[in-house]
């Protein structure tokens, strides 16, 4: 048995994107521990591909890493917003782009060992372009690369963000399975 149990918590930071709090912990072998966590009510993203398979990512300032990092379309859930809804919401403000079709790909944990972040990851296909709207503070580029760019891209070190090269790397394994992307369903895949 692995599970620990929380014996109580202590927040200790709270701000408008995530919370901090220290836990003390009784672990499975009796032992006491603490873990500092990090939480967060999660985001969604989304990866537009056309029907050329050209792929739309953004390229955005990163303050973490002092850089501008290549990322597929993303943006934190507000409090009980479905994942779905933040994902179309993003990919309209990031890109101007509305898709016909929206698949879910994947629900990943991005940090699980400090952090309570939960990342849905969607597919975004029949696209069809409108005006970009990002939100106040929030300066981007969108680009469109061909698909097969992109994952030599990743290949060569050129793509960083995990959530972009998951959702990269779900969709490679899907036009390689032979399916059409309108035709997938995520568990197909997972």
């Amino acid at each position: 048995m692995l599970n620990e149990r929380v014996l109580n918590s202590t927040g200790k930071f709270k701000g408008r994107v995530f919370s901090v709090e220290v836990q003390s912990v009784a672990l499975a072998d009796g032992q006491m521990s603490e873990r500092e966590i990090v939480r967060h009510n999660g985001g969604a993203c989304v990866i537009a591909v056309d029907e050329l398979e050209q792929v739309w990512l953004v390229r955005q300032f990163r303050s973490p890493f002092g850089r501008v990092l290549l990322e597929i379309p993303a943006g934190k859930l507000e409090p009980g917003e479905d994942p779905r809804v933040c994902a179309e919401r993003e990919l309209v403000e990031e890109t101007g782009l509305t898709a016909e079709k929206i698949t879910l790909l994947a629900h990943v944990y991005p940090s699980p060992g400090y952090c309570s972040e939960e990342i849905s990851i969607y597919l975004a296909t029949g696209l069809k372009q409108g005006k970009a709207s990002p939100d106040p503070g929030e300066i981007l580029h969108a680009v469109r690369y061909p698909f097969a760019d992109i994952i030599n891209m990743i290949d060569r070190g050129e793509i960083h963000d995990a959530k972009t090269i998951i959702a990269l790397l779900k969709l490679e394994r899907l036009l390689h399975s032979g399916k059409k992307a309108p035709d997938y369903q995520a568990d197909e895949v997972n």
